[in-house]
């Protein structure tokens, strides 16, 4: 706090009584006698005014009660990055006695020394930082030119979050000291960037990881400032109301992880503006509102030649609400990972599991949804029930057993891309598998099964009917029972009669047959 100005106050980022705000004026407000500062607050509801008094606007306000009026004295207009580095990392006691023991903390590292040696103590231990966290810690400068580069030259990873960093320019004065610099998050910095292309250098030549959410940075400006970026690898942009205007043809081509979250005026043009960066393998959108996506480039059963590198995609609390933009994400070629939570189209049902299933079946080189692997035997479970559940549609759509004869229209095809590929996966569905069940009797539910023991061939194979929702490891204690064998001994697969030969196992004992769509005519297989 301070009643001596800076010479290039309006424009400096400043805290008062722990609320963050921009100068935007500096000077006399008659009749009132005194230096007054007119801030804007970044949380509006801090203010009272638009930046007028009695009727003469001193200054304007994006928001129309997001000003005040300040004393000077009552603002901290923060500290350079060598002071709080020493305030977080150095003695956090009073001064130093001779004999007496101090305590210096480093990251979550303590030291004790002894006396004047803990000086040098502090310098050496401050020289091998690799990691300062400074976040929330009123830095607005990088101080003495040098200063940083001679304490701590090997720093990496820096954390300068919610601080009082007002421009890009100073953010760099900052890096250049670093010469190792890997890590840079900026967050919560209202920062004011070039408005041309800022020179090129080396400041950021080592930078892989940037994190500028909620700095109010614009996509032309990333543009302009992303040269300076050579091997950037993750880039952060949440929460900066962006909108993609151009494609990066030259730039960020190194990216592979982008971070879009919190910009809600981005859709699915935006997005073709970003789908050839070659080496982007993560997509993070989520509460973006898209709401969908299509690929002109690729018909039915076809790979889009757009985002070719792509292999993790988030797109949580978002509109989407049409199964079209599931079927589309199954022509992303390299596309491993989903995860869609909260969006109508998943909230929607009674049944997260049909939906989880539905989801699998449409996208089939998909290998973890939700944050959760989709196991083998889940996935063969999920394309036999959505060939089934989807076969009396597909034979009223021109659908037929005979290859000949199969020609299914082009809106079935459209809603069910993936169809087609299915039942020559598994063969079409017989009329007896499309029959409406009767879930409410217990007959309906029964399934008739073989049970075999593949390496105890004196084993009499057995014949049993059982519950689709039985789980698998109540299968087990009634083999236990059976067998007088110990629970814990069996390993239990399975042979379809409609694929035989093929051996799926039951790995999780909380699951139903169902689950594994076991059916009736199936094939336990016992082995202990």
């Amino acid at each position: 706090m301070s009643d001596t100005l800076p010479a290039d106050v309006v424009g400096r980022r400043v805290e008062v009584n722990g609320e963050h705000a921009t100068v935007r004026f500096a000077g006399v407000i008659p009749p009132v006698t005194g230096l007054w500062l007119g801030v804007e607050w970044d949380n509006p509801k801090r203010g009272k005014h638009d930046g007028s008094h009695e009727g003469t606007a001193y200054f304007k306000c994006r928001h129309p009660a997001g000003g005040s009026f300040v004393r000077p004295n009552k603002v901290n207009f923060g500290v350079d990055f060598l002071t709080a580095v020493e305030d977080r990392y150095v003695l956090e006691d009073g001064p130093e006695e001779e004999g007496k023991e101090q305590v210096i903390t480093f990251g979550k590292k303590t030291i004790e020394t002894v006396g004047f040696d803990s000086v040098r103590e502090q310098q050496s231990q401050l020289n091998k930082l690799q990691e300062i966290s400074l976040s929330g810690c009123a830095v607005s400068r990088a101080g003495d030119e040098g200063a940083i580069a001679n304490a701590c030259p090997n720093v990496a990873k820096v954390d300068l979050s919610k601080n009082l960093l007002s421009s890009w320019e100073e953010v760099t004065r900052i890096a250049e000291q670093l010469p190792h610099l890997e890590v840079l998050n900026l967050s919560e910095n209202k920062l004011e960037f070039p408005s041309g292309s800022p020179p090129l250098t080396t400041t950021f030549s080592t930078l892989k990881v940037l994190v500028l959410n909620q700095t109010g940075v614009t996509w032309a400006e990333v543009l302009r400032c992303a040269p300076a970026w050579p091997v950037l690898e993750e880039l952060y942009l949440n929460a900066n109301n962006l909108f993609i205007s151009e494609r990066p043809t030259t730039v960020l081509q190194t990216v592979k992880l982008l971070n879009l979250s919190s910009n809600p005026s981005i859709d699915e043009s935006q997005l073709f503006l970003l789908a050839h960066l070659p080496r982007l393998e993560q997509l993070i959108l989520s509460d973006t509102g898209v709401s969908s996506i299509h690929f002109p480039d690729a018909g039915i059963g076809c790979k889009t030649s757009m985002f070719p590198a792509l292999q993790y995609l988030i797109v949580n609390d978002n509109r989407i609400s049409e199964w079209s933009f599931v079927n589309e994400l199954d022509k992303l070629k390299s596309l491993r990972a989903l995860s869609c939570l909260r969006n109508p189209l998943t909230e929607g049902s009674k049944d997260a599991r049909t939906t989880r299933q539905l989801i699998i079946a449409k996208i089939g080189q998909l290998k973890t949804l939700n944050k959760c692997e989709i196991l083998p035997e889940e996935r063969y479970g999920a394309e036999l029930d959505y060939r089934k559940v989807f076969g009396n549609d597909w034979k009223k759509a021109g659908g037929h057993q005979d290859p000949d004869r199969d020609r299914p229209n082009e809106e079935f095809l459209a809603a069910h891309p993936r169809y087609q590929l299915l039942c020559h996966k598994y063969g079409a569905p017989e009329d007896g598998e499309l029959k409406v069940q009767q879930p409410f009797m217990l007959k309906n539910q029964l399934l008739t099964l073989k049970i075999k023991y593949p390496d105890k061939l004196e084993q009499k194979v057995l014949e049993k009917q059982l519950p689709g929702s039985m789980t698998v490891q109540k299968v087990k204690g009634l083999l236990s029972r059976l067998l007088k064998v110990p629970v814990s001994e069996f390993l239990l697969s399975y042979e379809s009669s409609k694929m035989p030969g093929i051996e799926i196992e039951l790995k999780n004992d909380l699951q139903s047959l169902q689950f594994y769509s076991v059916e009736n005519g199936d094939c336990l297989l016992v082995r202990w």
